[in-house]
């Protein structure tokens, strides 16, 4: 008899337990609670991805950004050779070659390393350096017309002498490993103060480039001493000369 009435008990607690189940599940169909992919969706879920497609008003306020490549951010001014010396005898131009020599050869900067004689720091007469960049942009006509601004400073160096610093700065835009637009342009900064720092602005206002299908890309402005400089042709004029003369 006992045993039967623990029988009755527990199949009673089953039903309960089934019952509030069943119950928990009709609840879940109304405020997301055991959601199984049926009723309203978990408000604490994150949102799905977005459509990585640019829109076009997007592109239509896009404007790449301006950065500087490293090692153009500063260019030196130095000062070329020393004053003329008078003219010495053969022995003592050799001795005083190999003086001079073994001098450059020593002469080492405060961090041990040899010193460029082209570019040895006691002979700067300016260091002019870009401070900031800057650029604005309007798109027309399947175009992006950029106006990219450069500010800096140039500072006497301790050969200062008054006049004219002529700074090589390359403005370009590029579109991964395509350059879209690349000039390098001879500002001119006139330089009289040898107390202070003389300010600057450069702007390149003609940058033309195809419009953007994406936001990815990037311009430069920086100073740049890598261009080569223009070839002469003295030998060939003088071979074009004397062939004149014959004629």
């Amino acid at each position: 008899m006992a045993f039967n009435s623990v029988n009755r008990r527990f199949v009673a607690g089953l039903a309960l337990a089934g019952f509030m189940l069943a119950a928990a599940g009709c609840q879940s169909s109304d405020n997301g609670i055991l959601n199984f992919g049926f009723g309203k969706k978990d408000p604490t879920a994150p949102p799905p991805p977005q459509d990585p497609k640019v829109l076009a008003s997007q592109l239509r306020a896009y404007c790449p950004k301006v950065t500087l490549r490293d090692g153009t951010a500063f260019f030196n001014t130095y000062a070329k050779g020393a004053a003329a010396k008078p003219k010495k005898k053969k022995a003592d131009a050799a001795a005083d070659a190999g003086a001079e020599a073994a001098a450059a050869a020593a002469q080492t900067g405060s961090d041990g390393q040899p010193i460029d004689p082209n570019r040895d720091p006691a002979k700067i007469i300016y260091q002019a350096s870009i401070t900031d960049v800057t650029r604005d942009c309007t798109h027309e006509n399947g175009q992006l017309t950029m106006k990219i601004a450069v500010a800096g400073k140039v500072v006497p160096g301790p050969l200062f002498a008054p006049g004219t610093v002529t700074m090589p700065i390359r403005v370009a835009v590029q579109h991964g490993p395509d350059v879209l637009y690349s000039q390098l342009h001879q500002y001119q900064v006139q330089v009289t103060d040898p107390s202070a720092a003389t300010q600057f602005v450069f702007t390149d206002a003609n940058v033309v480039v195809p419009e953007p299908s994406a936001t990815d890309y990037q311009a430069y402005a920086g100073y740049d001493e890598n261009t080569p400089a223009a070839t002469t042709s003295k030998g060939k004029r003088k071979k074009r000369v004397a062939a004149a003369a014959t004629n």
